[in-house]
């Protein structure tokens, strides 16, 4: 199964747990009482807020999925396929952050370059450090919007 199809199958369930959520919600609300209605809007609280993060998830996703076939069309797609492996199938952790240098060495050589920084994000990702993999991709999607707009 593609991992577009199980985004999909994951996010359907979501939305039945958050429509579910929201139908709690709704029934505290019906109580009349100040502690229902409390509680009511507290948890209307949590499906807003679970809309909001699918909403944002699915857009980055989306605008990932578009730069990476963006390189792939050019073949420039980043290809770790010749790095060593652990027997886990993660990438060895030396050869990632020799990897990563060369990815960092690429964006300080050219910050305005949408592709370097995309490839610094990869390298981040299979370097196990996903919360910059992920601030760093945002970087290049705001470069690339912006070359797109020039």
């Amino acid at each position: 199964m593609r991992a577009r199809n199980v985004a999909l199958l994951l996010t359907a369930a979501l939305v039945v747990y958050l429509v579910l959520l929201a139908d709690r919600a709704f029934a505290l609300f019906k109580t009349g009482t100040g502690a229902g209605i409390a509680l009511g809007a507290g948890v209307l609280l949590l499906p807003l807020l679970g809309l909001w993060v699918v909403v944002v998830t699915w857009r980055n996703g989306l605008q990932i999925q578009r730069l990476s076939r963006r390189l792939d069309a050019e073949g420039a797609l980043p290809d770790v396929s010749d790095l060593p492996r652990r027997p886990s199938g993660r990438v060895d952790r030396d050869a990632a952050d020799a990897w990563f240098g060369l990815r960092r060495a690429e964006v300080e050589a050219d910050q305005e370059n949408w592709r370097a920084w995309y490839k610094l994000a990869y390298a981040y990702d299979i370097a196990g450090d996903r919360r910059r993999a992920r601030e760093t991709m945002r970087k290049a999607i705001e470069l690339e919007a912006a070359s797109r707009a020039e």
